[in-house]
């Protein structure tokens, strides 16, 4: 099922003031650098147009909205209207960039309509049997020759996996039940593949999070 705010049980997805205070602790503050990383991990040119999915307070949406700057534009897509309301009040001065409610897994775009799609510690906040769906729905926006960026939390330095499970923990789903959530976006080679997207690199950037890029062909 997918994931709507009403079945959420952690904080971390719903309520922006508290994701804040928790990332910014977690991070050690080091949140808005790799922001930055991620964001030039994109490619993101100007005038490009680019989807964030899961966007949550949209800190990276803006960091997208920059890079594309004057003529691009990016859209910020989240299940949670309270990450929506926050986004929207944060961003009232950023030109080129919107907020809209959705679920990934049924993206209210048009095929082959965006250059850059990226989602961040979002894909394992969705119930494991619609990620297909929904990186199956990211190709279908892409145009040919877009770039996709997926990026989670994983262990690196002196970070360990309880680290990283702790987090997952406090935003656990109702659907998760007592599983434990794997956030190594290695887990998505398959279904990437599968999907149809190619030249999949993976890196780690500090702090320790793992991420993996890739094309759809043109």
């Amino acid at each position: 099922m997918p994931f709507t705010e009403t079945r959420a049980e952690g904080l971390l997805i719903t309520r922006a003031r508290q994701y804040n205070a928790l990332v910014a602790l977690m991070f050690g503050g080091r949140r808005g650098a790799l922001d930055r990383r991620l964001a030039a991990a994109t490619g993101a040119a100007p005038g490009e147009r680019v989807v964030d999915i899961g966007c949550g307070p949209g800190h990276l949406a803006r960091r997208l909205a920059a890079r594309v700057a004057p003529d691009g534009d990016v859209l910020g897509i989240d299940p949670s209207p309270g990450m929506m309301r926050y986004a929207r009040r944060r961003a009232r001065a950023v030109p080129g960039i919107r907020f809209q409610q959705g679920e990934a897994q049924s993206l209210d775009l048009p095929a082959a309509s965006r250059d850059v799609i990226t989602s961040t510690f979002a894909l394992h906040h969705i119930a494991a049997d619609a990620r297909e769906a929904a990186l199956r729905e990211m190709y279908r926006v892409l145009r040919p020759g877009g770039r996709l960026l997926l990026a989670d939390a994983f262990p690196t330095g002196r970070v360990t996996p309880r680290v990283v499970a702790a987090m997952a923990r406090m935003s656990r789903h109702a659907h998760d039940g007592d599983a434990p959530v794997d956030t190594d976006v290695r887990q998505y080679t398959d279904v990437l593949e599968t999907a149809g997207f190619k030249d999949l690199v993976f890196t780690d950037l500090p702090p320790w999070t793992r991420c993996v890029t890739a094309v759809k062909p043109r």
